[in-house]
């Protein structure tokens, strides 16, 4: 039977390497995006001239009903979702105190809720078939707590809380759930905190430089291939030994 994969917030940095990565191993990929329709289809466009199944699909993750329309749309057009990537993410910068309500209910939405109803989406076809795969993208900021960035981190946290609750809960039915927890790495996340801010990263990660979109695309496909059969409900670490 022909299966998919679904990247969320797939149109430019980490979800685009990772959709290219995936695509490589020969998974038909349904890129998510919210706004950057010209780089989904760009990217739809570069797969498909390298013989590869894709499509663009545009759903705000956190509306529920949005994504089950993606998830339907990607299974008749691709096949059935069995390896889902939830990657779509936003960040705030500032004192904990200045963080409006709205900005707080639009990180919890996008960062948690989005996974969440992701997840709601695929799972019956997974449970059905008995075998399927989810990997999470958190941050190391989930894992260790950021300055300027507490409702970020507490949303990455909260995935990661979420990624081992469902993997101990689907192990039975087949499915594995495992998380990525990416360090910096050059994206426009990144880029926005400015040059000193960047080389104080780079000083503060072991292996000397930011991380690429390309390193957390293989540790997806790593914990997405059967070379990960036996692993679940864990936290793979991509940052260059930044929290060692």
């Amino acid at each position: 039977m022909r299966k998919s994969a679904l990247i969320t917030g797939a149109s430019r940095g980490i979800g685009r390497a990772i959709a290219i990565a995936l695509a490589r191993e020969g998974w038909p990929v349904c890129v998510n995006f919210l706004e950057r329709r010209d780089a989904a289809e760009s990217l739809v466009s570069e797969l498909r001239a390298q013989g590869r199944a894709a499509m663009a699909f545009q759903a705000d993750v956190a509306d529920r009903g949005a994504v089950e329309a993606m998830v339907r749309a990607a299974a008749e057009e691709l096949g059935p979702v069995e390896l889902l990537v939830n990657n779509a993410g936003i960040s705030h910068q500032g004192l904990f105190q200045d963080l409006g309500d709205a900005d707080w209910a639009r990180l919890l939405a996008v960062n948690l809720t989005g996974p969440r109803n992701a997840v709601l989406a695929a799972l019956p076809h997974m449970l059905s078939e008995k075998r399927g795969s989810i990997v999470n993208i958190s941050s190391i900021w989930g894992l260790r707590g950021g300055s300027c960035e507490a409702a970020y981190a507490a949303t990455k946290a909260g995935v990661i809380g979420l990624t081992r609750s469902l993997a101990l809960e689907l192990a039975p039915s087949g499915i594995r759930v495992n998380c990525v927890a990416p360090g910096c790495v050059e994206t426009d996340m990144v880029r926005v905190l400015g040059e000193e801010t960047r080389a104080m990263l780079v000083e503060e990660t072991p292996l000397g430089r930011l991380g690429r979109p390309e390193d957390i695309a293989e540790a997806v496909a790593f914990l997405a291939s059967e070379k990960a059969a036996f692993i679940t409900g864990q936290v793979l670490t991509a940052d260059g030994g930044f929290i060692v």
